[in-house]
């Protein structure tokens, strides 16, 4: 019996998979030689979780992997209508982000509420300039998305006396349903963006919802780019519709040196780096290698997304 084809569409570093040595037959492709190279793969892991070229290249000709395997939570760069109606089974990232994005939102409401950015623009300057910050005990955030990231996010917020109010798509106890959210926005400090991205939340965050926010209200996103109309929130800015905000990721990445993010007053942009800290790769690789022999063994696996949804179900 032939070993199984681990195809795996690169990214630098590479994953380090040394316990299947052996065990399996690895070949690497960049995004060029992907559509050639399906039709011999057993399972596919997309490392380079950044690449549109699984959704370009699945549709083609020839036997498709049985298993794919994305080192993100997100699974909208890969999914397209053929992938989507196929018996191939997709595993996310899901467990190896959450935490470590929690505490940047904190991070971030932290830098906020306490003029951060401001007082390092003025020691740049030299400038000598006492002012007040905001206490964020007491006030109020409302976390748009209820799976892993969101109840991190949830839960630290809440170990600095901020009262929280989780949205997701349906109500049940301790969530708020989308009927809600408009009502929650209109009496929120905070708004943290952390939902999917599916065709129910894809612009979601657009003029009317930033117009819904309190003139001290700030927002994050940690989510996916699409979720937010980008010019939108850019003219709640600078009519100081909202206090503030923060971006992680964008509709387009990486966001180009002539967009006028970069230079909105009021805005922090980040280089969608929220979940990534020091050793993340090497644990996407040791999440997968477990996956793999779980797989290998004809044991179920975890993080199964429902290819419908877009996200792995159970929150």
């Amino acid at each position: 019996m032939t070993d199984p084809t681990l195809l795996v569409l690169d990214a630098d570093p590479l994953p380090r998979l040394g316990r299947l040595t052996g065990r399996v037959r690895i070949v690497h492709t960049d995004e060029g030689g992907l559509a050639a190279r399906l039709p011999t793969a057993d399972v596919l892991l997309v490392w380079d979780f950044t690449s549109h070229a699984v959704r370009r290249a699945w549709p083609g000709e020839g036997p498709r992997p049985r298993w794919v395997h994305t080192a993100s939570a997100g699974v909208d760069h890969l999914m397209c209508p053929e992938l989507a109606a196929s018996d191939t089974v997709v595993t996310n990232g899901r467990g190896v982000f959450e935490q470590p994005i929690a505490e940047y939102v904190a991070a971030l409401v932290l830098a906020m509420a306490k003029d951060l950015p401001r007082t390092w623009e003025l020691q740049r300057r030299g400038e000598w300039r006492h002012r007040e910050s905001q206490r964020v005990a007491g006030t109020r955030a409302v976390i748009v998305g209820t799976g892993p990231v969101g109840r991190a996010v949830a839960r630290v917020l809440k170990a600095l006396d901020i009262r929280t109010a989780l949205v997701g798509r349906r109500p049940r106890t301790g969530i708020h349903g989308p009927e809600d959210l408009d009502r929650l926005l209109s009496r929120a400090d905070w708004v943290v963006a952390a939902a999917p991205l599916t065709d129910g939340t894809r612009g979601m965050f657009d003029a009317r919802r930033f117009g819904v926010l309190q003139p001290s209200a700030r927002f994050v996103n940690v989510g996916r780019g699409a979720l937010v109309d980008e010019e939108a929130l850019a003219e709640a800015l600078a009519k100081r519709w909202i206090a503030g905000a923060a971006l992680d990721v964008f509709a387009a990445e990486p966001l180009g040196p002539q967009s006028p993010l970069w230079r909105l007053p009021g805005l922090i942009v980040s280089p969608h780096m929220s979940g990534d800290t020091v050793g993340w790769r090497d644990e996407l690789g040791t999440q997968f290698v477990e996956l793999y022999e779980r797989w290998a063994a004809g044991r179920p696996l975890y993080n199964v997304v429902d290819k419908q949804r877009g996200y792995v179900p159970g929150h």
